[in-house]
């Protein structure tokens, strides 16, 4: 499964897009009666919040395969950026959990009341960067839902903010509370040989430390702000759960070593069983 989806592969990808969600992505991008949050509460990400998260849309639907009717669950939700175009293409259930408590209380004020099946919750756990008084180690953490409930899993530059040992027990939880053949999303930094040598090379954003891995950081001094992970290393974490790649990795161009048109890396895997 290490092929790379560029080039021509990508040129067919989009040839065969369903003409009905580039409408609805072109929709949502453009909606100004979408909700969007004030600048002064995001804490995550830039650009355009909606034209970001229809591209978003875009990805999971035509690499990761969600369905409408597909329950869902983010973890990592942060203010919304993913789950506002959500509410226009799912017909089932949304639940968003994120450890910074203001990003799920806006929320919960301004997409809940519209769209009731869209839930949000905290989850408490500290991380140096991003909520460094939580009440729970995330490296023992467990998810507030039950097992088997979800069919597609969404952690969008998750990972990326995670220490080794925080990713395996995420990884144990994911695998927990999806059903088998649910999928799993992922946005993410991931060092093969081309990446790797960007690393070395030093053209690479962020500025990953040259290091044996299978865990790479940007700054010793906050080194939750960005990580990556050997890819060999980081599939075998999943492998352990019984979480396989379903499609090629799609790379993106953040290692300065290759053409794409996505910035960090993206990854599908499927949790065995039937769907």
């Amino acid at each position: 499964m290490n092929e790379i989806l560029t080039g021509n592969r990508l040129a067919v990808l989009r040839r065969n897009t369903d003409p009905r969600l580039e409408w609805l992505c072109a929709q949502i991008a453009r909606n100004r009666f979408l909700p969007v949050p004030p600048p002064d509460r995001v804490f995550i990400g830039d650009g355009d919040f909606r034209a970001i998260g229809a591209e978003f849309l875009r990805h999971f639907v035509r690499y990761g395969g969600l369905k409408p009717t597909d329950r869902v669950l983010e973890i990592g939700c942060g203010i919304g950026r993913m789950a506002v175009p959500l509410t226009q293409y799912l017909e089932s259930s949304y639940d968003g959990v994120d450890i910074v408590e203001d990003g799920i209380r806006w929320c919960q004020e301004a997409i809940t009341p519209a769209y009731p099946e869209f839930r949000f919750q905290t989850l408490d756990v500290a991380n140096a960067l991003y909520n460094p008084g939580g009440r729970f180690d995330a490296a023992k953490s467990t998810l507030p839902y039950p097992d088997h409930g979800h069919d597609f899993i969404i952690l969008t530059s998750v990972i990326t903010h995670l220490r080794t040992a925080e990713t395996v027990r995420y990884a144990a939880e994911i695998a927990r509370v999806l059903r088998p053949g649910g999928r799993v999303f992922l946005s993410l930094f991931l060092v093969d040989a081309k990446a790797r040598d960007g690393i070395a090379k030093k053209t690479a954003r962020p500025a990953f430390i040259d290091a044996p891995g299978p865990e790479y950081i940007a700054d010793e001094n906050a080194p939750n702000a960005a990580v990556a992970y050997s890819e060999a290393f980081l599939l075998s974490v999943f492998e352990a759960q019984g979480l396989r790649p379903a499609k090629p990795v799609l790379r993106g161009h953040w290692s300065g070593q290759r053409e794409a048109e996505n910035f960090q890396d993206l990854l599908v895997l499927e949790k065995e069983g039937a769907r």
